[in-house]
């Protein structure tokens, strides 16, 4: 499943490069602000909104919602602007049902995004991944920035429409954007005289009507065998840390984080098995906020895997406190970010020289709290330690794509079958058959994403999703795109193929077969340590600009160990190390046809190399994935003898793995006849 490129977060991601930018605006640098402005998109200039157009059927009309977010703005510090993020107050990728705010007002369901509204106008900007979507489903209320593609940054836009009123406000709830967006933001419109300022939540206000219930699913323990790690060890390496960075507290706000720092999992979160938590760590003191804390630590395991309540995995009392506790104890508490405020701020007024470690992707509802003299900003020491597997981590994570590979394989073989046969198929149909391959597999527990199932053009929209005003039958005429992952006790899967059931013509094989070539490009490469994603990215694209073709998306994202499929990669330098596990997915999109995309999830290992250089490591990647390629799309005489070698390895790997997990199966001939060598 792919994402932007050079972020840790699609949500992270969004705020640095569309809700910031790294340098205030000097005076030599505003008459580009105002090229940028004069040629700022407007709702005319979408195709979907001029005279005569026909709205697609899953627009959504969001005139009365505007309203009704307006007529806030007076009471609200007559604020003349209001940012609506896509994150929670955990700056998460993928939110809860109840936080889908940006969604509410917008109309636009992609995961990726944000919208200001104005007393006058409405935009939205995303990026290159939802321009399809974002298009059909934005109602003519709305401008559509399309982030990277010519479109003005929020700062801006804001500045060119506010900067002739006195004392112009710029609203937004200081809860859903990160400390790091904020100032930067701020410090921007501040130097044009407009205030950024913090509200209360003003869509909480407006959207009481059908609005989904806050998230509050059990919380089960992960057992050792699948973590590899207890939590109290894990809390002596926080601790270490904590200590040679001269902090006595870090709170802990990502929710992966907190999941994986306590060896905990429940499903708050749709595809991700994470609980809305914040966590505060001292050196004698460990503190957890959870949803209805009471009735969740003495509850029976929902999870047929563990034993513990949480309490005994906790070790705490069945009332959440540690009086009388022997050992690391969790004190447990009702989740309330207020508290969890005023909680931090009682560190520090106790003591001035009292330093506390947040990220500077944290709220800046929390940061707020930490007077600037004791707040130390920099990246998490736990998204480094989890994005680096340990021995058990890493196992279960070959096992589960072992697994998740096979379920793929039995199931294309029966689809294609059934499409040949001209039995009925359609997106939605092939996306729900697969669930239900999925769900009967060891250990799972539910996808790790909605499948993107797409037949001929929809594949052209890179994260679509089916639905039934979209839906369309899969067949021998046409391309059919499938990305899709499971959650697993033992890991996270994501894989992506691209399938011809029919005959392509020549010009979708040669993309198809130049995709491939930039995915073997990179898989087999060998790299000094020290390299991040992005210094290697261009070995992926470079088979599409030699011929002038292009893909909207990143090459790479991190992916967990039953936690989010975009995992965050070291963020604080995004070097690559050992026992990462990414995806290698480049792809081409041509819009109204056809898309193509090639996802294999690799683990970064060190590499032995003919020579060894002075103090310096070789990493690459080993694939962990093993789905075979597209035989029908691919033309052999475009790859390289090395390319050709790779492409054959890759593919003896596969039928050696997995194969006997196919055997006895329709799955096991498909098997045999895709890995064929060339």
């Amino acid at each position: 499943m792919c994402w932007v490129d050079g972020g840790v977060f699609i949500g992270v991601l969004l705020a640095l490069a569309c809700l910031v930018t790294a340098d205030p605006i000097q005076e030599e640098d505003r008459s580009r602000v105002r090229r940028d402005v004069k040629s700022s998109p407007s709702v005319a200039d979408r195709p979907g909104c001029r005279p005569g157009a026909v709205a697609p059927p899953n627009r959504v009309i969001t005139t009365s919602r505007l309203a009704a977010l307006r007529a806030l703005f007076p009471a609200n510090g007559g604020i003349h602007a209001y940012i609506v993020p896509s994150e929670d107050a955990h700056q998460s990728e993928y939110v809860t049902e109840y936080d889908k705010r940006r969604q509410y007002i917008s109309g636009f369901s992609g995961s990726a995004g944000f919208a200001v509204v104005l007393l006058d106008k409405a935009a939205l900007w995303t990026d290159g991944r939802y321009f399809l979507q974002g298009e059909a489903q934005l109602d003519c209320n709305w401008i559509f920035m399309k982030a990277g593609a010519g479109a003005p940054k929020m700062t801006t836009w804001l500045i060119s429409e506010l900067k002739d009123i006195p004392g112009a406000k710029v609203g937004v709830n200081p809860f859903l954007m990160s400390s790091r967006a904020w100032t930067r933001n701020s410090y921007k419109l501040s130097n044009e005289g407009i205030t950024l300022v913090g509200t209360r939540d003003l869509i909480d206000v407006i959207w009481t009507a059908g609005r989904p219930a806050p998230a509050d699913t059990p919380i089960n323990a992960l057992e050792l065998k699948f973590s590899g790690k207890r939590w109290q060890d894990k809390m002596v390496d926080l601790r270490r840390e904590m200590t040679e960075h001269n902090v006595a507290a870090v709170v802990v706000t990502s929710l992966d984080e907190t999941a994986w720092l306590f060896n905990l999992r429940a499903s708050d979160i749709p595809y991700n098995p994470f609980f809305i938590s914040y966590a505060i760590v001292e050196h004698a003191r460990i503190r957890l906020y959870i949803v209805s804390a009471d009735s969740k630590l003495s509850r029976s395991p929902t999870d047929r895997e563990t034993t513990n309540r949480l309490y005994e995995h906790l070790n705490t009392r069945t009332n959440g406190t540690c009086v009388g506790v022997g050992g690391l104890c969790v004190q447990v508490i009702e989740y309330d970010p207020e508290t969890v405020k005023t909680d931090i701020k009682a560190l520090t007024d106790a003591r001035s020289d009292v330093n506390v470690w947040v990220t500077p992707y944290c709220s800046q509802g929390i940061v707020s709290a930490i007077p600037k003299t004791n707040a130390v900003q920099r990246f998490s020491s736990i998204s480094v330690a989890k994005a680096m597997k340990n021995k058990v981590e890493t196992q279960g994570m070959f096992n589960a794509h072992n697994r998740d590979s096979a379920v793929l394989i039995k199931f294309m073989a029966f689809l294609e079958r059934e499409v040949k046969e001209e039995k009925h198929w359609t997106e939605m149909s092939a996306a729900d058959k697969l669930k239900e391959y999925r769900e009967a597999e060891q250990y799972n527990r539910g996808l790790s994403f909605e499948s993107i199932s797409a037949s001929g053009s929809n594949g052209a929209i890179i994260h679509y999703s089916p639905e039934a005003t979209t839906n369309k039958a899969i067949s021998t005429r046409d391309m059919y795109l499938l990305d899709s992952g499971g959650q697993y006790l033992d890991g996270t899967t994501d894989v992506t193929r691209t399938f011809h059931f029919g005959n392509p013509t020549d010009y979708e094989k040669e993309c198809y077969t130049r995709v491939l070539m930039g995915s073997i490009d990179l898989a087999q490469l060998v790299w000094p340590k020290g390299l991040t994603r992005k210094d290697i990215d261009v070995l992926a694209r470079r088979p599409l600009w030699d011929v002038g073709l292009i893909y909207r998306h990143g090459t790479s994202h991190g992916v967990g160990a039953y936690l989010s499929v975009h995992e965050a990669i070291a963020p604080s330098s995004g070097v690559l190390a050992e026992n990462m596990f990414l995806s290698d997915e480049p792809g081409f999109y041509e819009d109204g046809k056809f898309g193509i995309r090639l996802e294999t999830i690799v683990m970064v290992e060190n590499k032995t190399t003919k020579y060894s250089f002075p103090s310096t490591r070789f990493l690459g990647y080993k694939p962990v994935q093993l789905v075979p390629f597209e035989r029908n799309l691919i033309n052999p005489s475009m790859l390289s003898k090395d390319q050709t070698d790779w492409l054959n390895r890759y593919h003896a790997e596969v039928e050696r793995t997995v194969g006997p997990l196919v055997a006895g199966s329709a799955g096991y001939e498909w098997l045999k006849h895709r890995t064929k060598p060339f």
